[in-house]
């Protein structure tokens, strides 16, 4: 009965999803130093890189979620930046996440793995 529990608790603790504070879609790691979805990561290192000035036709005040997330460039990007994106990718000038926890190397950065790194600390 006692591995049965463990079993549920360690389940429901892996169910949990974090939601992308730009969008609200499902985060899929630390992009930026933030823990964002794939789409909004995307979209901010296409925007950096390609120096991208929007416009909002708006008030500035666009609603920016999952199913709306694409009318309005600006906004996103705004909202990016307040949910705290940064342009460097870094942390105070040092290395980002991936690199500080050596997760970068053999593949993709995974959410798990970062989760478990944090409840070390």
């Amino acid at each position: 009965m006692g591995n049965d529990l463990k079993a549920q608790t360690k389940l429901s603790v892996m169910d949990v999803e974090e939601l992308c504070p730009v969008c609200g879609d499902k985060v899929s790691g630390y992009h930026y130093g933030v823990l964002t979805c794939e789409s909004c990561k995307g979209f901010f290192k296409r925007t950096v890189q390609n120096k991208k000035a929007y416009v909002c036709v708006g008030k500035q005040q666009c609603q920016i979620d999952q199913s709306q997330r694409k009318r309005c460039p600006f906004c996103r990007f705004q909202k990016c930046l307040n949910a705290g994106m940064r342009l460097e990718g870094k942390l105070d000038g040092r290395r980002s996440l991936c690199h500080m926890f050596h997760l970068c190397s053999g593949g993709r950065q995974r959410f798990g793995r970062i989760q478990q790194m944090e409840s070390r600390m």
